[in-house]
């Protein structure tokens, strides 16, 4: 069935496609052209996984050459800590670029890496970046071996040092400098040569040197169509093989048919050429590619490392004084309180408590880890139970928080309209240009091939869709990037797309149209002994509720005691054992029902079953909600859903006006069960704290959790929004739809252009070298309007808010 062949023959690899030139290898009837396309059609034969092969045709790519021990510095334990995302005793989590993913079948494929080895739990593929998350266990691979997985199938990926010390802008390629330089330096020297022709300045002695002249072009541009146009020739070969038509194809068949044109002209001495206009075209064209890099790269920069979360942490100073602090002002051998529910935003070493780390955030598993002192916990844990004190191994890294955020499974609901629009228009975009250049051609054929090869050439090459695609991500690119500066984080730049659909928007109460702070608290009860005060502050202190933060605050400063349990339970409250004495403190629904009907929010306080006492708390309304109120109103409808009493129902009326819907005592489940209501019909966004309304967040087309001076991060949501600013919360949602205009705008802009351009260039009034230049001046002119638009419009909110 394996059969050699070392005879020289022009077949196709099924693997990669490439051409059979120098071995041809026949195995399984099918035709490869190394033992390393072979290897991996058998791995993936031997695991059903042949469907790569039916999404795309001949998809592959040729592994290399595999060294020895290549990646055995992979088994020191000082780079694997640098590289690994987490890591416990039985998985690990880790995330690569690999720069040969090119297609849906490269997808498929990394995708379902499990299907390969039973040690990958998971992979994830981010298309646009060419990277790849995988959860892999450590029991059966290590990463070394999952390196040399990958590598074995021809995606090995790239580690590099900039990896292991990620907070560096990315570089423009090199290579892509080289070939706009190379371009630059003909372009310039053959419109040089070609002066005299263009000013027909004194013809009699240019005739002279004419002949030496396109000599020397052809010379000069030659090196400048193989090597800056290389890209264009690979990606269009590329899609010809998968039997799909890209946009670079046009541009590639115009530069074709231009230097082959040019090369005969000079040849046969009937004429000078077009090689200004094909090393113009390149140049230009690059000029545009690497105008659109830079500009997407400090995009990304500014997200993943400069627009820090706005979320703090619990800092205890040498003092023993713990101190909010925001979590990107965190340094190796910090200490930290986390309290049940806070999530650990980095690495770290247990010092003391009882910590039952919830992974989920990071691996997708929920079971709760029991640690002990001297463990490492990293970052993305949840911490369940009583508050721990941990000790910062590393600081805070940005982009780690936000890729483990983006990939949480099932949160990335929303989509773009935009992308969607602009794929099915690249789709039916290449198709009509050629058929359009075909048709131009043979018209203008009547003035002569030169005249005709012209008009093809700059058909080609002036149409682009490339403007509509760059539309939409730069304009939410900047809006996203604004948006952080004014303390709204969020998950994705295209959340602003889904903003701008809104049209009913879901309140929490407590904590969120409250302040956590500055309330008025009275105790009514027995008179707490000096051990039940102890107890009830060491049960308060182990929360991150806030109102058990905000009683906290209120209760004397006694010494805490040692917790025998401590369970919170969401939407009811606490229990804990202490001294072997019980307690309960929560609601009244909870615990004492004959307190539901109460005009303020209440906390009741039980011992051994027995009622001690209640906290009553007078709700004071966040700064600014009157006004935000009255703008929500005219443009969605509002609802308010709270875990509390109904006691402030009149007054949210008088804030919120009597149209609104409250509906109180509502649980976990009461609150995701309403905003599945909403959703069969309109579309929402749901507000809340982000600890106890985390099923209503997500299920929430949109879901914001307000963080006040605590850990209030929740993996549940799409926006994290800075207490501070939550009265501008209208004028962000204004920004949101102003952003959708912009590229609406934007994509009319790109539409007249393509009409304009496509007239003047079927008539033959367009050059190719102009064509050359308006095609990238298209790219470069949207992203300069939206960069342009949307900084004016955040300028004047700007203005307008301070």
């Amino acid at each position: 069935m394996n059969k050699t062949n070392s005879k020289i023959k022009a077949e196709v690899c099924y693997h990669c496609g490439d051409a059979c030139d120098v071995e041809l290898i026949i195995f399984d009837e099918k035709q490869f052209c190394c033992h390393g396309c072979k290897t991996v059609y058998e791995i993936l034969a031997q695991n059903d996984l042949c469907d790569y092969y039916r999404i795309e045709q001949m998809p592959g790519i040729t592994p290399k050459i595999k060294t020895e021990n290549k990646f055995e510095y992979l088994e020191n334990e000082s780079i694997i800590e640098q590289l690994v995302d987490f890591k416990n005793e039985s998985i690990s989590k880790v995330h690569f670029f690999i720069p040969q993913i090119h297609c849906s079948s490269c997808l498929w494929l990394l995708e379902n890496l499990y299907k390969l080895h039973e040690g990958v739990s998971s992979s994830r593929v981010n298309f646009m970046k060419k990277e790849i998350s995988i959860s892999f266990k450590n029991e059966y691979l290590s990463l070394r071996k999952l390196v040399e997985l990958l590598a074995s199938l021809g995606y090995e990926p790239e580690i590099t040092l900039d990896q292991l010390s990620p907070n560096k802008r990315k570089k423009v390629s090199r290579r892509l400098i080289y070939q706009i330089g190379l371009a630059g330096f003909a372009f310039g020297n053959i419109m040089l040569m070609s002066l005299p022709e263009y000013f027909g300045l004194d013809e009699h002695s240019f005739d002279q040197f004419s002949k030496w002249f396109g000599w020397l072009n052809l010379i000069i541009a030659t090196p400048v169509a193989i090597y800056s146009g290389q890209d264009y020739f690979k990606s269009s070969w590329i899609s010809l093989k998968q039997r799909r038509l890209n946009i670079d194809i046009p541009i590639a068949i115009g530069l074709f048919v231009l230097y082959f044109r040019s090369s005969y002209e000079i040849i046969s001495k009937t004429g000078p050429g077009y090689f200004d206009s094909l090393c113009g075209l390149l140049f230009f064209l690059l000029i545009g590619r690497i105008f659109q890099e830079k500009t997407y790269h400090q995009l990304s920069f500014e997200r993943d490392y400069k627009s820090y979360f706005p979320i703090s942490v619990s800092r205890i100073s040498k003092k023993g004084i713990e101190v909010s602090t925001p979590v990107n002002d965190i340094k190796k051998g910090d200490r930290l309180r986390i309290r049940n529910g806070e999530l650990i935003p980095v690495d770290a070493i247990l010092i003391s408590g009882e910590a039952n780390i919830d992974n989920s955030f990071a691996t997708g598993e929920s079971d709760p880890i029991k640690m002990v002192s001297g463990d490492r916990i990293y970052a993305g844990g949840k911490q369940e139970g009583e508050s721990i004190i941990v000790e910062a191994i590393r600081p805070l890294s940005q982009s780690k928080l936000t890729r483990l955020w983006n990939e949480q499974s099932g949160q990335q609901h929303y989509s773009s309209s935009f992308s969607e629009m602009t794929d099915q228009i690249s789709q039916w975009f290449t198709p009509i240009i050629l058929i359009i250049a075909l048709l131009s051609g043979l018209w203008q054929m009547q003035h002569g091939l030169g005249k005709a090869i012209q008009v093809v050439s700059a058909v080609l090459i002036v149409a682009c869709p490339c403007a509509l695609a760059l539309a939409a991500p730069f304009t939410f690119g900047h809006g996203s990037r604004w948006l952080g500066r004014q303390k709204c984080y969020l998950r994705d730049s295209f959340v602003i797309e889904t903003m701008a659909k809104l049209s009913h928007l879901v309140f929490d109460k407590t904590g969120t149209l409250t302040y956590s702070r500055h309330k008025n608290i009275e105790y009514i009860g027995k008179v707490l002994s000096p051990g039940e005060q102890a107890a009830i502050r060491s049960i308060f202190y182990q929360s991150n509720h806030p109102l058990s933060r905000l009683i906290l605050a209120f209760i004397p400063k006694v010494e805490l005691l040692e917790i025998e349990q401590f369970e919170e339970i969401a939407g009811q409250g606490m229990q804990a054992r202490i001294n072997q004495i019980s307690f309960r403190i929560g609601s009244a629904k909870w615990i004492k029902p004959d307190l539901i009907n109460a005009k303020e929010t209440i906390v009741v306080i039980e011992k051994d079953g027995e009622y001690l006492g209640h906290y009553l708390i007078k709700n004071e309304y966040r700064k600014g909600l009157e006004t935000l109120a009255q703008k929500l109103n005219e443009s969605y409808e509002l609802s308010i859903l709270s875990g509390d009493n109904d006691g402030q129902q009149e007054k949210l009326k008088t804030i919120f006006g009597h149209k609104i819907k409250m509906l109180f005592n509502q649980s976990p489940q009461d609150k995701l069960n309403y905003i599945k209501q909403i959703q069969k019909s309109q579309q929402v966004m749901m507000i809340g704290d982000g600890l106890n309304d985390a099923g209503a967040l997500n299920q929430s087309d949109v879901g914001l959790a307000i963080a006040e001076d605590t850990n209030a991060f929740s993996p549940a949501c799409d926006i994290i929004l800075g207490a501070e600013h939550f009265e501008n919360l209208a004028t962000y949602l204004a920004f949101t739809k102003s952003c959708k205009r912009i590229v609406i705008i934007s994509f009319v802009i790109s539409f007249l252009y393509n009409l304009v351009g496509l007239t003047l260039a079927v008539q033959g009034l367009l050059s190719p070298v102009y064509a050359a230049i308006l095609m990238p001046l298209s790219s470069v002119s949207v992203v300069g309007f939206v960069s342009l638009a949307v900084n004016w419009k955040a300028y004047r909110i700007e203005k307008q808010i301070f």
